[in-house]
């Protein structure tokens, strides 16, 4: 839609035709093919089946656009393929990589998800205006509006000074950058520490307390739907909806276990029963305590005051050996959670059951030294009924009761080689604590946290099946702008 090749009379070389293009400038089709070689696409992937072939589609998409403008074709990366690195979906491990292969021949490291959506000649013609010999960082900007839990705390004077990217949009580094970077890794190699919000953590990496560049806000990288009557200036859009494969999965398919301990059944259970628990037909609460007028069932797994692991492992051992064997998914909650089931089972409508699935927020630990990654538990944690046996087959155990449930299940599942499956619709933290602008272009499936909040508001605003069309922000009820 944004470049026609025109046949001119007598030219010799079909290569050298010239491209109109919106802007009405002509360029030639071989200078959009070599400014086009100089862009490596990077697509953060994953390798579950639904993710790769997501991830596949874009890269076809990309690469055909690139065709119709020419015979130069850039290179377009699948980060779950980069298999020598467990933390690829890091990013910043690959730095040296990228230096190395690319350093002296491209111009631009591009990346994108596999629901961006990217218009390559506007790409072209928006990072045309920068000048490749300097040190870029591009994106389209998110700040926080209040210091948050997720960033530590950040900027707590003024959290809104520092910017870093929407993913979503697409975002890029100049090669400068990526060498400078890459120099800078090989001498002070990234800390064993945890990965939290991966684009918060590589904006404050980059900045290196001042030194190096902020993010350059970019308004053609958009989050806009591609339908948007807002979408004619954007170089990428992207896709905002709850993805759906056909018929959601059925009610009866879905086992939630819920987590919680005597001294919260009094305010945290009635919390669960006035907002999601009717969604679900299969639903268990897991005590310390056999409480029925809830009820709760009692494990035998004294509780404490954090880890939970032992607790964890029993509710795994209790789906695989006491729930019927045609259950496909487990869903392991908090009993500060707030989920929607239905949506939940619209988006594991595109996930195969019979393939090892373990699926929620991506958190990692010491990625950039070989450690693992695992699934944050407070948003939720989904197993299909094939991970558990899997696990469970493994031997596999927490080293001790109160050892972190979802550390430990992330280090056995990189044990096993069946690596994690993330989604951005799951939340560990609350509403309030991620940027307007990130979560309007989400669909939620969760939210974790009572914290100085109203969780029955933030339920029936952001999650019940009456508030599906309400993303964006329109008001359904109570005013997202106060949540």
């Amino acid at each position: 839609a944004f470049a026609v090749s025109v046949v001119s009379e007598g030219a010799e070389d079909e290569t050298e035709l010239p491209v109109l293009q919106k802007s009405g400038k002509s360029k030639t089709i071989s200078k959009i093919g070599r400014e086009l070689k100089g862009i490596v696409f990077v697509i953060q992937s994953q390798s579950n089946s639904f993710h790769s072939k997501r991830a596949e589609d874009l890269k076809r998409d990309i690469l055909k656009q690139a065709v119709d403008l020419g015979k130069e074709l850039p290179t377009v990366l699948l980060t779950h393929e980069i298999n020598r690195h467990e933390g690829a979906w890091t990013i910043l491990p690959l730095m040296k990589d990228f230096s190395v292969t690319y350093g002296r021949n491209a111009s631009w490291i591009f990346f994108c998800e596999e629901d961006t959506r990217i218009q390559v000649v506007k790409l072209l013609e928006t990072l045309r205006r920068f000048d490749k010999s300097k040190e870029w960082f591009l994106g389209k900007a998110l700040y926080d509006e209040e210091s948050t839990i997720i960033h530590h705390y950040a900027f707590a004077e003024n959290p809104t000074v520092f910017k870093f990217p929407d993913f979503a949009a697409g975002w890029a580094l100049s090669i400068p950058l990526v060498n400078k970077l890459a120099k800078k890794l090989k001498s002070e190699p990234l800390k064993s520490d945890f990965t939290i919000d991966l684009k918060h953590e590589i904006a404050l990496y980059i900045w290196q307390k001042g030194e190096g560049p902020h993010l350059t806000p970019v308004p053609e990288f958009c989050t806009d739907d591609v339908n948007s009557y807002k979408v004619d200036h954007c170089a990428t859009t992207f896709s905002n909806f709850l993805p759906l494969c056909g018929e959601p999965v059925n009610k009866e398919d879905v086992f939630v276990a819920v987590k919680t301990c005597r001294k919260f059944h009094g305010d945290r259970i009635p919390v669960v029963k006035q907002t999601w628990e009717r969604e679900a037909a299969l639903i268990e609460y897991y005590s310390d305590y056999a409480d029925i007028s809830i009820p709760t069932i009692d494990l035998g797994i004294p509780n404490t005051d954090r880890g939970h692991c032992g607790k964890t492992f029993a509710i795994l051992e209790r789906f695989l050996n006491h729930t019927s064997p045609r259950t496909p998914w487990l869903v392991v909650v908090d009993d500060d959670t707030l989920i929607s089931i239905s949506r939940l089972r619209k988006l594991l409508s595109c996930y195969d059951p019979n393939e090892p699935v373990f699926l929620g927020e991506r958190y990692g630990y010491g990625l950039g030294t070989g450690g693992y990654s695992y699934i944050t538990g407070g948003g939720g944690m989904v197993f299909s009924r094939t991970a558990v046996q899997k696990l469970l087959a493994s031997k596999c155990r927490c080293y001790s009761m109160d050892a972190p449930d979802d550390m430990v299940l992330g280090m056995c599942f990189s044990g096993l080689g069946i690596p994690i499956t993330h989604s951005p619709l799951f939340h560990q933290a609350r509403p309030m604590d991620y940027p307007k602008d990130y979560l309007s272009h989400q669909i939620p499936v969760s939210f974790h946290k009572h914290w100085n909040m109203d969780p029955v508001k933030v339920y029936f605003t952001w999650l019940a099946p009456n508030t599906e069309e309400s993303r964006n922000g329109k008001n359904v009820g109570y005013n997202r702008e106060d949540l």
